[in-house]
C-alpha cells in the first residue's frame, strides 16, 4: 500500500492566532490525543516572543511534555531567530523549523527582515547550534498578499541559498491559500528539477477550498509529505477570513479512501476535533468531522 506522511501543526499554526488563552493542559491533552491517534510527526509550538504571540508563551512546557511523554514522536518547533533557537534547544527541542518568505515584501511584514538578514541569521543558528535538525519553511511560494505573483525562479533561488548553508529539508508553503492544482504541479516539477537533493513537504492552506485538490496534485508529482491542522485551524493573519490549514481529518479521510496509508486512526482523530470544539471558542472549518462518514463505501483496507 502507498503511504503519505502527515505532520500535524495544530498546536503551533492552529493555536498561534487564537486570542483567548488556551490552558497548557488543554494543549498537552490535544497533543496526547494526536499521538494516541497515530500521529508520529507534529509541530508542537513556537519559540517566539510572548509579546508577539502570547498564545505560545508556554513553549518550554510544551517541549518538556513531548520529550517526557512522547520521546519517540518526531516533534518540531518553530524558531524565528537565533534567540528563539537557543531557547528551543535549551528546552530540549531537537527539530527546528525556520521561516523565510520568498516574497521580500512578506518577509519584511512577517518578520521585519530582508532576505539577506534572514539568511545571515539562519547561518548563525547553524553555526551556533549544530545539533538540532533544521528545516526551512519557504513562505508565500504560491502567492503573496503584497506582491501578488511569486515566480518559481525566486523560490528556487532562495532554496539554493538555503541549501548552500547545509539545510537538507524544506517546506513549500501556500501561506495565504491561493494555489491551484495546475500551479502546484508546475512549481513542484520546476523545484524538483532544480533541487532534487532536498527533502520537501507541502503546507497547503484551504482558503479557497482547494487544499485537498492541491495535495492530490502534489502526490501526482511524487510528493507525499504534508502539513495539516486538525479541525482546519490556523491561517495567515494577512489573509482575513482565510479558512486556515487543510484539516488533518479531511486529508486522512481522502488518503485512506484512496488506499494511501497514513498510520493515523481516523476515528481517534475525530476525538481530537471534539476536544477542540469543547475548549476553543473559534470555528473549525474542517468538513469530515461534521458529515456522515460513509465508511461503508470505503473499499480499501486501511
Amino acid at each position: 500500500m502507498a503511504s503519505a506522511q502527515i505532520v500535524d501543526v495544530t498546536a503551533r499554526d492552529g493555536f498561534q492566532n487564537i486570542a483567548d488563552w488556551i490552558p497548557t493542559d488543554v494543549k498537552t491533552a490535544v497533543l496526547d490525543q494526536l499521538v494516541a491517534a497515530g500521529v508520529k510527526r507534529l509541530e508542537a509550538t513556537s519559540f517566539v516572543s510572548p509579546k508577539a504571540v502570547p498564545q505560545l508563551a508556554d513553549a518550554s512546557k510544551i517541549v518538556n511534555h513531548m520529550a517526557t511523554r512522547h520521546p519517540d514522536v518526531e516533534t518540531h518547533v518553530l524558531a524565528p531567530n537565533l534567540r528563539g533557537a537557543r531557547d528551543a534547544v535549551q528546552a530540549g527541542a531537537g527539530r527546528i523549523n525556520y521561516v523565510i518568505s520568498v516574497s521580500r515584501e512578506h518577509n519584511r511584514a512577517n518578520i521585519n527582515r530582508t532576505h539577506e538578514e534572514s539568511l545571515r541569521d539562519l547561518a548563525s543558528i547553524i553555526d551556533a547550534l549544530p545539533k538540532p535538525e533544521i528545516t526551512v519553511s519557504l513562505a508565500t511560494v504560491f502567492g503573496c498578499p503584497f506582491a501578488g505573483r511569486v515566480p518559481t525562479a525566486d523560490t528556487v533561488a532562495l532554496a539554493e541559498k538555503v541549501a548552500s548553508l547545509g539545510v537538507r529539508s524544506v517546506i513549500l508553503a501556500d501561506t495565504i491559500g491561493v494555489a491551484n492544482p495546475r500551479q502546484v504541479r508546475g512549481v513542484l516539477r520546476d523545484f524538483r528539477a532544480a533541487l532534487p537533493q532536498l527533502a520537501v513537504r507541502l503546507h497547503l492552506h484551504d482558503t479557497h477550498g482547494m487544499g485537498l485538490a492541491n495535495m492530490l496534485a502534489a502526490m501526482e508529482e511524487g510528493f507525499f509529505a504534508f502539513e495539516t491542522a486538525t479541525g482546519g485551524l490556523g491561517g495567515c493573519p494577512f489573509a482575513p477570513g482565510a479558512a486556515g490549514n487543510t484539516a488533518t481529518e479531511d486529508a486522512v479521510n481522502m488518503l485512506h479512501r484512496m488506499g494511501i496509508d497514513t498510520g493515523i486512526n481516523l476515528a481517534a482523530l475525530l476525538e481530537v476535533v471534539k476536544t477542540l470544539r469543547e475548549n476553543l471558542a473559534v470555528p473549525l472549518p474542517g468538513r469530515f468531522s461534521v458529515a456522515r462518514g460513509f465508511q461503508e463505501f470505503c473499499f480499501y483496507d486501511v
